[in-house]
């Protein structure tokens, strides 16, 4: 199946891209998608930690299921790295093109 992967922040900047289509396997997961990158980059391990998930715009861990055409977004920390700062739920709808009004409501 074909899922679309959306790079953030540091990730992207490393990566060089802000998206691509990505073919995996039928019973993929997070974690099976997240293996298959680091696979071909392993520069990538040092993220693991601090790394979150998101498909279609909400946050999910790494055991969460995949389905065909799903949109997976990687999302590292920002501004300086600390545990508490990924962007808040609102924000990432309004960095994927929610709009103010969405991201007010979260």
């Amino acid at each position: 199946m074909r899922i679309k992967l959306r790079y953030f922040a540091a990730l992207r900047e490393r990566l060089r891209r802000s998206e691509e289509m990505f073919e995996v396997p039928a019973d993929a997961t997070v974690a099976t998608v997240w293996e298959m990158l680091k696979k071909q980059h392993p520069e990538l391990g040092v993220m693991e930690r601090s790394i979150a998930f998101a498909v279609g715009q909400e946050y999910v861990d790494k055991t969460h299921p995949l389905q065909d055409n799903d949109e997976l977004a990687f999302i590292p920390p920002v501004s300086g790295g600390g545990a508490d700062s990924f962007c808040t739920p609102g924000a990432f709808i309004t960095r994927l093109g929610g709009g103010q009004q969405d991201a007010g409501r979260r």
